[in-house]
């Protein structure tokens, strides 16, 4: 029996939310609570692509609802795998995504397909059977050590299906069937899939072999049919849900948020920027972006780009962001800290000035730990803008109860991230 989804309301009024207030002034929540007909965080397109550290949409939906209305423009200058933009589209809300990976390029016509009619899955399972069959095609990702990361067996089959893929018409069954591919190309990789970072292992070199000896090329052709089925299906639900809706998502992937121009006044940002030890979103996501056609060369100069491997061009100062700088004493650290607070708040600070007066920045945003210290990004950013003409205006912590950074792999971060905070300013008419 295929799998029903749930479609969600999204003119869902909130009630506010319960003052459970902690010392601090920090206003206890769980939006998850607070949004309770969002049940799947993976619901309609969400789950289309896998990608490190999502926003969650609960979070997302109840700013889009406090803080936006219907027709409003929103900015997100880390917009990852687009969360902000899905959840825009589907509360009738507009949108600007910036980002400096350029998987969002490839995934975001897919995750706000914005055609009407249904699509259909005996097309679709036609193109599946050609591509099976096919072995007239070919095609080889620009990476200078692709063969390190697969079997020579498993790298032909794959070979073949990109091919054939790339060989048809790139419209949304093509881009489908990628999704699928692009899930089995690391799956069926010398990589643990189960982390974010490529990382070889024993252990899944071991698999690998296991698997070789068995049917594996029924098993990989399954997840490919299998994935592009219930992909299929996830577009038609969000048809469904989103027939009479015009509203707009402009993404740019690719970009440095820090000094692109935001191309118009928005009336709210919404965005998470990434954690203190885990900014390697490029490097995540490199294998998918060879198999979707990037070179080396493009690749290496965005991940030039992130924030470990970046000079701070500026040092930030807080009261908060000082006393933690006062008690580190590695230099690597000091660095990495200058980094990500250089960086991030240039990311924010230009999109935040394309805002208009009285426009709430929403920013999500965890309390991570280095060398041992707790650092508050939250009060850090709040005594930044602050002091630069933003009112601070609430906090809300979210207590994670289950969810661990990273958590199968060696962690800087072991016992995870205890909550997350949802900081709210709002830019004066000045």
């Amino acid at each position: 029996m295929e799998k029903q989804f749930t479609l969600f309301p999204i003119d869902t009024e909130f009630e506010v939310p319960k003052e459970r207030t902690a010392s601090d002034g920090v206003t206890l929540v769980s939006f998850r609570e607070l949004v309770p007909e969002i049940t799947d965080t993976g619901y309609l397109t969400h789950a289309i692509v896998s990608y490190p550290a999502k926003f969650i949409p609960q979070v997302v939906r109840y700013a889009i609802n406090t803080y936006t209305q219907e027709g409003d423009w929103i900015v997100d200058p880390f917009a990852g795998s687009g969360t902000v933009g899905v959840e825009a589209y589907l509360c009738k809300r507009n949108a600007v995504l910036l980002d400096l990976n350029l998987l969002l390029n490839h995934i975001m016509p897919l995750k706000i397909y914005r055609e009407k009619e249904q699509l259909h899955k005996e097309h679709l399972c036609k193109l599946l059977d050609s591509m099976r069959e096919s072995k007239n095609h070919r095609f080889i990702p620009s990476w200078s050590n692709v063969q390190y990361w697969y079997a020579p067996e498993i790298l032909k089959l794959l070979s073949h299906h990109w091919g054939y893929i790339y060989s048809i018409e790139q419209d949304v069954y093509a881009a489908i069937i990628k999704t699928a591919l692009l899930k089995v190309s690391k799956r069926f990789s010398y990589t643990e899939h189960r982390t974010p970072k490529l990382a070889r292992s024993k252990r899944k070199l071991a698999a690998i072999e296991g698997l070789l000896r068995e049917n594996w090329k029924d098993q990989l052709i399954e997840i490919v049919y299998d994935h592009s089925l219930k992909t299929l299906r996830s577009l038609n639900d969000f048809v469904m849900q989103t027939q009479h809706h015009q509203n707009q998502v402009d993404f740019q992937g690719g970009v440095d948020s820090s000094y692109i121009d935001v191309p118009r006044e928005c009336d709210a940002l919404i965005t998470s920027p990434p954690y203190l030890q885990a900014q390697e979103y490029i490097r995540s996501t490199k294998m998918e972006l060879f198999w979707l056609g990037h070179t080396d060369e493009e690749i290496k100069e965005l991940s030039r780009l992130e924030i470990p491997y970046r000079k701070a061009d500026r040092v930030i100062h807080t009261p908060t962001l000082d006393k933690v700088r006062d008690q580190l004493s590695r230099p690597d650290l000091h660095k990495r800290l200058d980094s990500y607070f250089c960086h991030t708040i240039n990311a924010l600070e230009n999109a935040m000035y394309r805002l208009k007066p009285n426009a709430a920045a929403c920013i999500f945003v965890g309390n991570p730990r280095i060398d041992g210290i707790t650092v508050e990004l939250w009060r850090i950013l709040a005594e930044y803008f602050s002091e630069r003409g933003y009112l601070f205006e609430k906090v809300y912590e979210d207590r994670i109860k289950t969810r661990q950074l990273f958590g199968v792999r060696k962690n800087k971060n072991p016992d995870g991230m205890k909550s997350e905070f949802l900081l709210i300013l709002r830019k004066t008419a000045v």
